[in-house]
C-alpha cells in the first residue's frame, strides 16, 4: 500500500471587519438597486409574487433572496425565500477580498458564472447580467 501525499494549501477566510463591510454594501446594493428596480411596488397575483428582497451571509457566501407570497387558494399568503444570487468568497486571493459570482439553478444547485470579482465589480456584474436578477 502506498501513503498518499497530503497537499496543504494556504486558504484565507474573511475577516469579521471585512465581512462586515462586504454585508453593509451588499445591503445598499439591495436597497438602492434591486429593490427599485425589481420590486418598485408589491403586487397580488393568484400566482406566487415577489414581497422583498434581502440579503444574508452562510459561512463566507453571500446570499441574495427573493421573498415570495403565494397567492394560490390552497396556501394563500405563505411565504417563502427564493435565493437567486450568491458571492462566495474566493479563499485563494491573497491580495484584495475577492468573490465568485454564482447562479442559482432551477434545479437548486448553484453555477459559478464569474471568477474572482472585487466586491465593486460583483455587484456591477449582478445589476448588469439577467441571468443573476430575480424573478420579477
Amino acid at each position: 500500500m502506498t501513503k498518499s501525499a497530503r497537499k496543504w494549501m494556504w486558504v484565507r477566510k474573511l475577516a469579521p471587519h471585512e465581512k462586515a463591510a462586504a454585508g453593509a454594501a451588499c445591503d445598499r446594493f439591495i436597497a438602492e438597486k434591486l429593490v427599485p428596480r425589481f420590486l418598485p411596488r408589491i403586487v397580488p397575483t393568484e400566482f406566487n409574487y415577489p414581497v422583498g428582497i434581502h440579503g444574508r451571509w452562510h459561512g463566507g457566501k453571500y446570499r441574495f433572496i427573493q421573498r415570495l407570497c403565494s397567492g394560490f387558494p390552497d396556501n394563500l399568503g405563505e411565504e417563502f425565500d427564493a435565493p437567486f444570487a450568491r458571492l462566495d468568497h474566493d479563499e485563494h486571493s491573497h491580495g484584495e477580498v475577492r468573490f465568485h459570482v454564482m447562479w442559482h439553478r432551477h434545479t437548486g444547485q448553484w453555477f459559478q458564472m464569474f471568477s474572482s470579482l472585487t466586491l465593486e465589480e460583483a455587484l456591477a456584474t449582478i445589476e448588469e447580467n439577467t441571468m443573476l436578477h430575480p424573478l420579477c
